[in-house]
């Protein structure tokens, strides 16, 4: 676990969800995205969704994948509608130059509450592009990823779901801003040092002499999820099942 556990007690719960090859890759290096996981681990991280406030990513993983970051389970929306919550948690994302298309899935799927945080100097230009379609804010200069969690706290997040990409999880676990981390491998290499990596170099607060906690291992169908206790913080969520 990491030293700094309450360096910023006031953030969400904050879990990071990825996939990667056998040799740490998150993608390849083609223009196709790379299927890493499985329907029923698909499945799995549909309810970690539903189980979560907001749901976090970059802004080149908008550009690459194009997602739509909503529950897509009818069952799991029907149950957060019956908490009183939006059938779908609250997206976010990061970008330091607001490089963003309107018409992405991001904007227009759904309608959950959409939150962009960007640098300083690029949040007037942010705001005519996308202004629109989400609600622009400022992360600061450069972009601080600490800075953005207390803000999430104070709108009410209380757990966060990250699902990437590769810089964000670089600097979220370099910062030791991570509570929980699952890690999904898939039986497969990439092979080739062009495709993203799953972290960059960094001084991670978890080295050979301070190694992070192992909370469990499972099997998915042809995938392994790790799962990782990051933090003291660190707490299993029980998701809901279909019914």
């Amino acid at each position: 676990m990491g030293d700094d556990d309450q360096q910023s007690p006031e953030r969400p719960y904050t879990l990071l969800s990825c996939a990667i090859s056998i040799d740490g890759y998150l993608d390849s290096a083609g223009a196709e995205r790379l299927i890493l996981s499985n329907a029923a681990d698909f499945d799995r991280v549909d309810g970690e969704r539903a189980a979560s406030d907001a749901v976090l990513v970059g802004a080149g993983t908008i550009r690459a994948d194009n997602p739509r970051l909503e529950v897509r389970s009818p069952a799991l929306r029907a149950a957060r509608v019956a908490r009183g919550c939006p059938a779908s948690p609250t997206k976010v994302a990061v970008t330091s130059t607001a490089r963003l298309d309107p018409a992405a899935a991001f904007f227009t799927a759904g309608s959950s509450q959409r939150l962009v945080y960007c640098a300083t100097p690029c949040l007037a230009t942010a705001r005519e592009r996308l202004g629109a379609v989400a609600t622009m804010l400022d992360g600061g200069e450069p972009l601080s990823l600490a800075g953005v969690l207390e803000d999430l706290h104070q709108r009410g997040v209380r757990r966060l779901l990250v699902e990437g990409g590769g810089t964000v999880l670089t600097q979220l676990l370099s910062a030791d801003l991570v509570d929980e981390l699952q890690l999904v491998v898939a039986p497969f290499f990439v092979g080739d040092s062009r495709a993203r990596r799953f972290a960059d170099d960094a001084p991670y607060p978890w080295a050979p002499d301070h190694r992070a906690t192992l909370a469990g291992v499972e099997q998915i169908d042809d995938v392994a999820l790790l799962r990782y206790a990051m933090s003291s913080r660190f707490a299993p969520c029980r998701q809901e099942t279909e019914s």
